[in-house]
């Protein structure tokens, strides 16, 4: 009879054992979270770039309590059409071509839009778009980044930490306009009002190897307010384009 409550003893030791083993891991998996970068290629001066932009803010403002982030690069390609986009950067230009051969995807077009680097997509098409997020989100992040912002007279200052970086990974930083608008004169849009959101605005990269923590010191924009503006920063494999982790900086 002793033999076998001591049976049982050990039986439910050894699963009360494993139940904790599977409730821990079960947090661990809920701790790491998936993220979706999203990075719209637009223009003032493309007729088809209205409706990306407005899906941008209509997706901005639903999932502004989760792991997505929305970067807009105005390219500078229609700025020779009839209208200068007052956003377009050659850099974000040289970004998209960029991205052309990391995705094999040329020519490049706008609107194009980028989710974690490795697919692509019409920036218009919302329910393609919103099922590229939920597959994304599906995903962990493979590296832990935590940025902190402070301001301190013109610079801003961004503190980093990046767990789990490797040998040619990028912390990327943009800084974003939350929204704007502009009255288009010419070109494909001439006589519209044109709604933007998420705008990137000045974009900073730093080198990583290992397990990396520093700061970034920038200079700010003349127009820059911490109500109108936020910091995105992420972490890209720079040999195969691939987003890694992002994160929303909080500016002190």
């Amino acid at each position: 009879m002793r033999k076998i409550k001591l049976i049982f003893v050990f039986i439910s030791f050894l699963f009360l054992t494993r139940m904790t083993v599977y409730s821990q891991n079960n947090i661990d998996k809920k701790a790491v979270k998936g993220f979706a970068l999203l990075e719209l290629y637009t223009s003032e001066g493309c007729s088809s770039c209205p409706p990306s932009d407005e899906l941008l803010g209509k997706l901005q403002s639903e999932y502004k309590e989760d792991n997505v982030y929305i970067l807009a690069f105005h390219v500078d390609y229609w700025d020779r059409q009839g209208w200068k986009d007052i956003f377009s950067n050659a850099d974000y230009t040289k970004r998209q071509y960029e991205y052309a051969k990391y995705l094999g995807k040329e020519p490049i077009y706008t609107p194009q839009l980028i989710v974690n680097g490795t697919t692509e997509y019409i920036g218009s098409q919302e329910t393609v778009v919103r099922n590229a997020i939920k597959v994304a989100l599906a995903k962990p992040s493979i590296v832990d980044l935590s940025l902190e912002a402070t301001l301190l007279d013109t610079k801003l200052n961004v503190s980093y930490n990046v767990n789990k970086a490797s040998k040619n990974n990028r912390l990327v930083l943009a800084v974003v306009q939350k929204s704007a608008k502009s009255n288009v004169k010419r070109g494909e849009n001439a006589n519209r009002v044109l709604s933007h959101f998420q705008i990137v605005r000045q974009l900073h990269s730093v080198a990583l190897t290992g397990n990396i923590k520093g700061i970034v010191s920038m200079s700010l924009l003349k127009d820059f307010n911490t109500k109108e503006f936020e910091i995105i920063g992420f972490v890209q494999n720079m040999n195969f384009g691939t987003i890694l982790g992002a994160k929303r900086v909080t500016i002190n």
